[in-house]
């Protein structure tokens, strides 16, 4: 979309964009719907979760809109360009995907329920694109930031491909990390933030499967 220029082969450190030292743009301080503070401080207790959904404008949606999320920011991650605009992003040459920084309070929402909606809210199946989104920044990704949260993960992700593959799809191509491997969040420009608030008839290329995805694998 936007003309970009479409990538389906991960750019190497050596041949990413050199980047900058800093933001080239301000960062909004406070969500819009939520009204909570986009780069925190939050309430003690409050987790942290990165997930990539292909488009984050419909990702960041389908964050905020559940039970116990503090806020949700869209950005780029898992990539090698410090503080990357979205047009480097678009171009491939980052090595970004489209990423989505969910704070939500796990004594409402816990780490497996969190990681059921990322599953079955997307198709992660489908490598470098989502639906008719094609490039590596579409590809499914998520970013935890602790052992109770990657113990969820493997047991949530087990689970669903024992369904994916019942249900006729493939292998899930999800990129799973720890955050603190995938990098920096960067947060996207304000335009991007909450872009469906601001634009409720905005484009959504969300899609999920169709699969559910199994619960009370882990109390986690």
């Amino acid at each position: 979309m936007f003309g970009s220029l479409l990538r389906t082969t991960m750019v190497t450190p050596e041949r990413a964009l050199r980047g900058r030292d800093g933001y080239a743009y301000a960062i909004p301080s406070t969500h819009t719907v939520l009204g909570t503070a986009l780069q925190g401080p939050w309430p003690a207790g409050t987790a942290q979760l990165y997930v990539a959904m292909g488009c984050f404008w419909g990702a960041e949606r389908a964050m905020w809109r559940l039970p116990g999320v503090v806020t949700t920011a869209a950005g780029y991650q898992g990539g090698f360009t410090p503080y990357p605009t979205y047009e480097e992003v678009c171009t491939g040459m980052t090595g970004h995907t489209e990423a989505v920084m969910v704070a939500y309070d796990p004594e409402t929402i816990s780490h497996e329920e969190l990681l059921r909606a990322f599953w079955t809210s997307h198709d992660p199946t489908q490598g470098f694109r989502q639906g008719n989104d094609l490039g590596t920044q579409y590809r499914s990704a998520v970013y935890v930031t602790g052992p109770e949260q990657e113990a969820a993960l493997d047991a949530t992700r087990a689970a669903y491909q024992k369904e994916l593959t019942r249900a006729g799809y493939g292998a899930i191509t999800t990129e799973v990390r720890p955050a603190s491997e995938a990098g920096t969040f960067y947060y996207a420009e304000d335009y991007h933030q909450q872009y469906l608030d601001k634009n409720p008839n905005g484009y959504c290329g969300l899609g999920g499967t169709g699969v559910a995805c199994p619960v009370g694998l882990t109390g986690a």
